[in-house]
């Protein structure tokens, strides 16, 4: 009995994350040339490491993997290790996760399999991420004092808000399509409160380099098996044309 509980308990939290995940606005489409983009790894992982490394893990990733988007040990430990001095090392915060609950209601989730974890009908994890960390705006009403679109009521604060900058979201009423008697809020639009450092377009390819970071994370090896994969079918493609032709020869005699 107890094991038949504790099934539904975790069948009902992965369909609340689901439905969290696919809830919201639609998703944008987050730009695929970023996943093999070199230089667009290398800036997502600093945007990570300054921003996200904070409070989430990363606990199924090491630093020296960095070494497969060209960059060095020397540069890893310079610019990406805060929490640790082993560039063997996982990625792993040294926020106590006791400590996370009680500050911030609940423990920031590992973002190793993220982007893998998201996807859902209305697009990939990496065009959820890409639409979430794009679409905060500020709410008095909430404890972190914003709110998200892809996400309502989201416990993450807008952490990148000094690069975007500051924004409310503008909501109209109208009439329900489907029932006349029913009002509905409508999103239409935001409306800027205080300048980022960056421009919107700037912003836009910073998280796209963040995500496309986060992409590569769930599956490091992903280029390699890609490539490889291109080989192992030239292979096979060869290797039946020299079989059928082997076959022919050996059955030529026979009638």
């Amino acid at each position: 009995m107890k094991k038949l509980i504790c099934s539904l308990l975790i069948s009902m939290f992965g369909l609340s994350l689901a439905n969290a995940s696919s809830g919201g606005i639609a998703w944008d489409k987050f730009p695929q040339e970023k996943s093999t983009d070199v230089a667009a790894l290398q800036n997502g992982a600093k945007t990570f490491a300054n921003y996200c490394l904070n409070c989430h893990n990363a606990a199924f990733m090491r630093y020296n993997r960095l070494r497969d988007i060209d960059l060095t040990e020397a540069q890893i430990k310079g610019n990406l290790m805060f929490a640790t001095e082993k560039v063997g090392d996982t990625m792993k915060v040294s926020l106590d996760p006791k400590n996370a609950k009680d500050w911030l209601g609940a423990v920031p989730p590992d973002l190793t399999l993220i982007a893998r974890s998201r996807a859902a009908a209305q697009g990939s994890g990496a065009d959820y991420l890409y639409t979430f960390l794009r679409t905060f705006y500020r709410d008095e009403t909430k404890a972190t004092g914003w709110n998200n679109l892809a996400f309502p009521n989201a416990a993450m604060p807008h952490v990148l808000w000094e690069l975007q900058g500051q924004r409310v979201a503008k909501f109209v009423e109208e009439k329900d399509h489907h029932d006349e008697t029913k009002v509905v809020h409508r999103f239409a639009g935001f409306e800027a409160v205080t300048k980022g450092t960056q421009s919107q377009a700037e912003f836009d390819d910073t998280i796209a380099n963040l995500v496309a970071y986060l992409n590569w994370m769930g599956e490091p090896a992903q280029g390699t098996r890609t490539r490889l994969g291109v080989w192992v079918l030239l292979f096979l493609s060869v290797f039946t044309l020299i079989a059928w032709r082997l076959n022919a020869a050996f059955w030529k005699d026979i009638k």
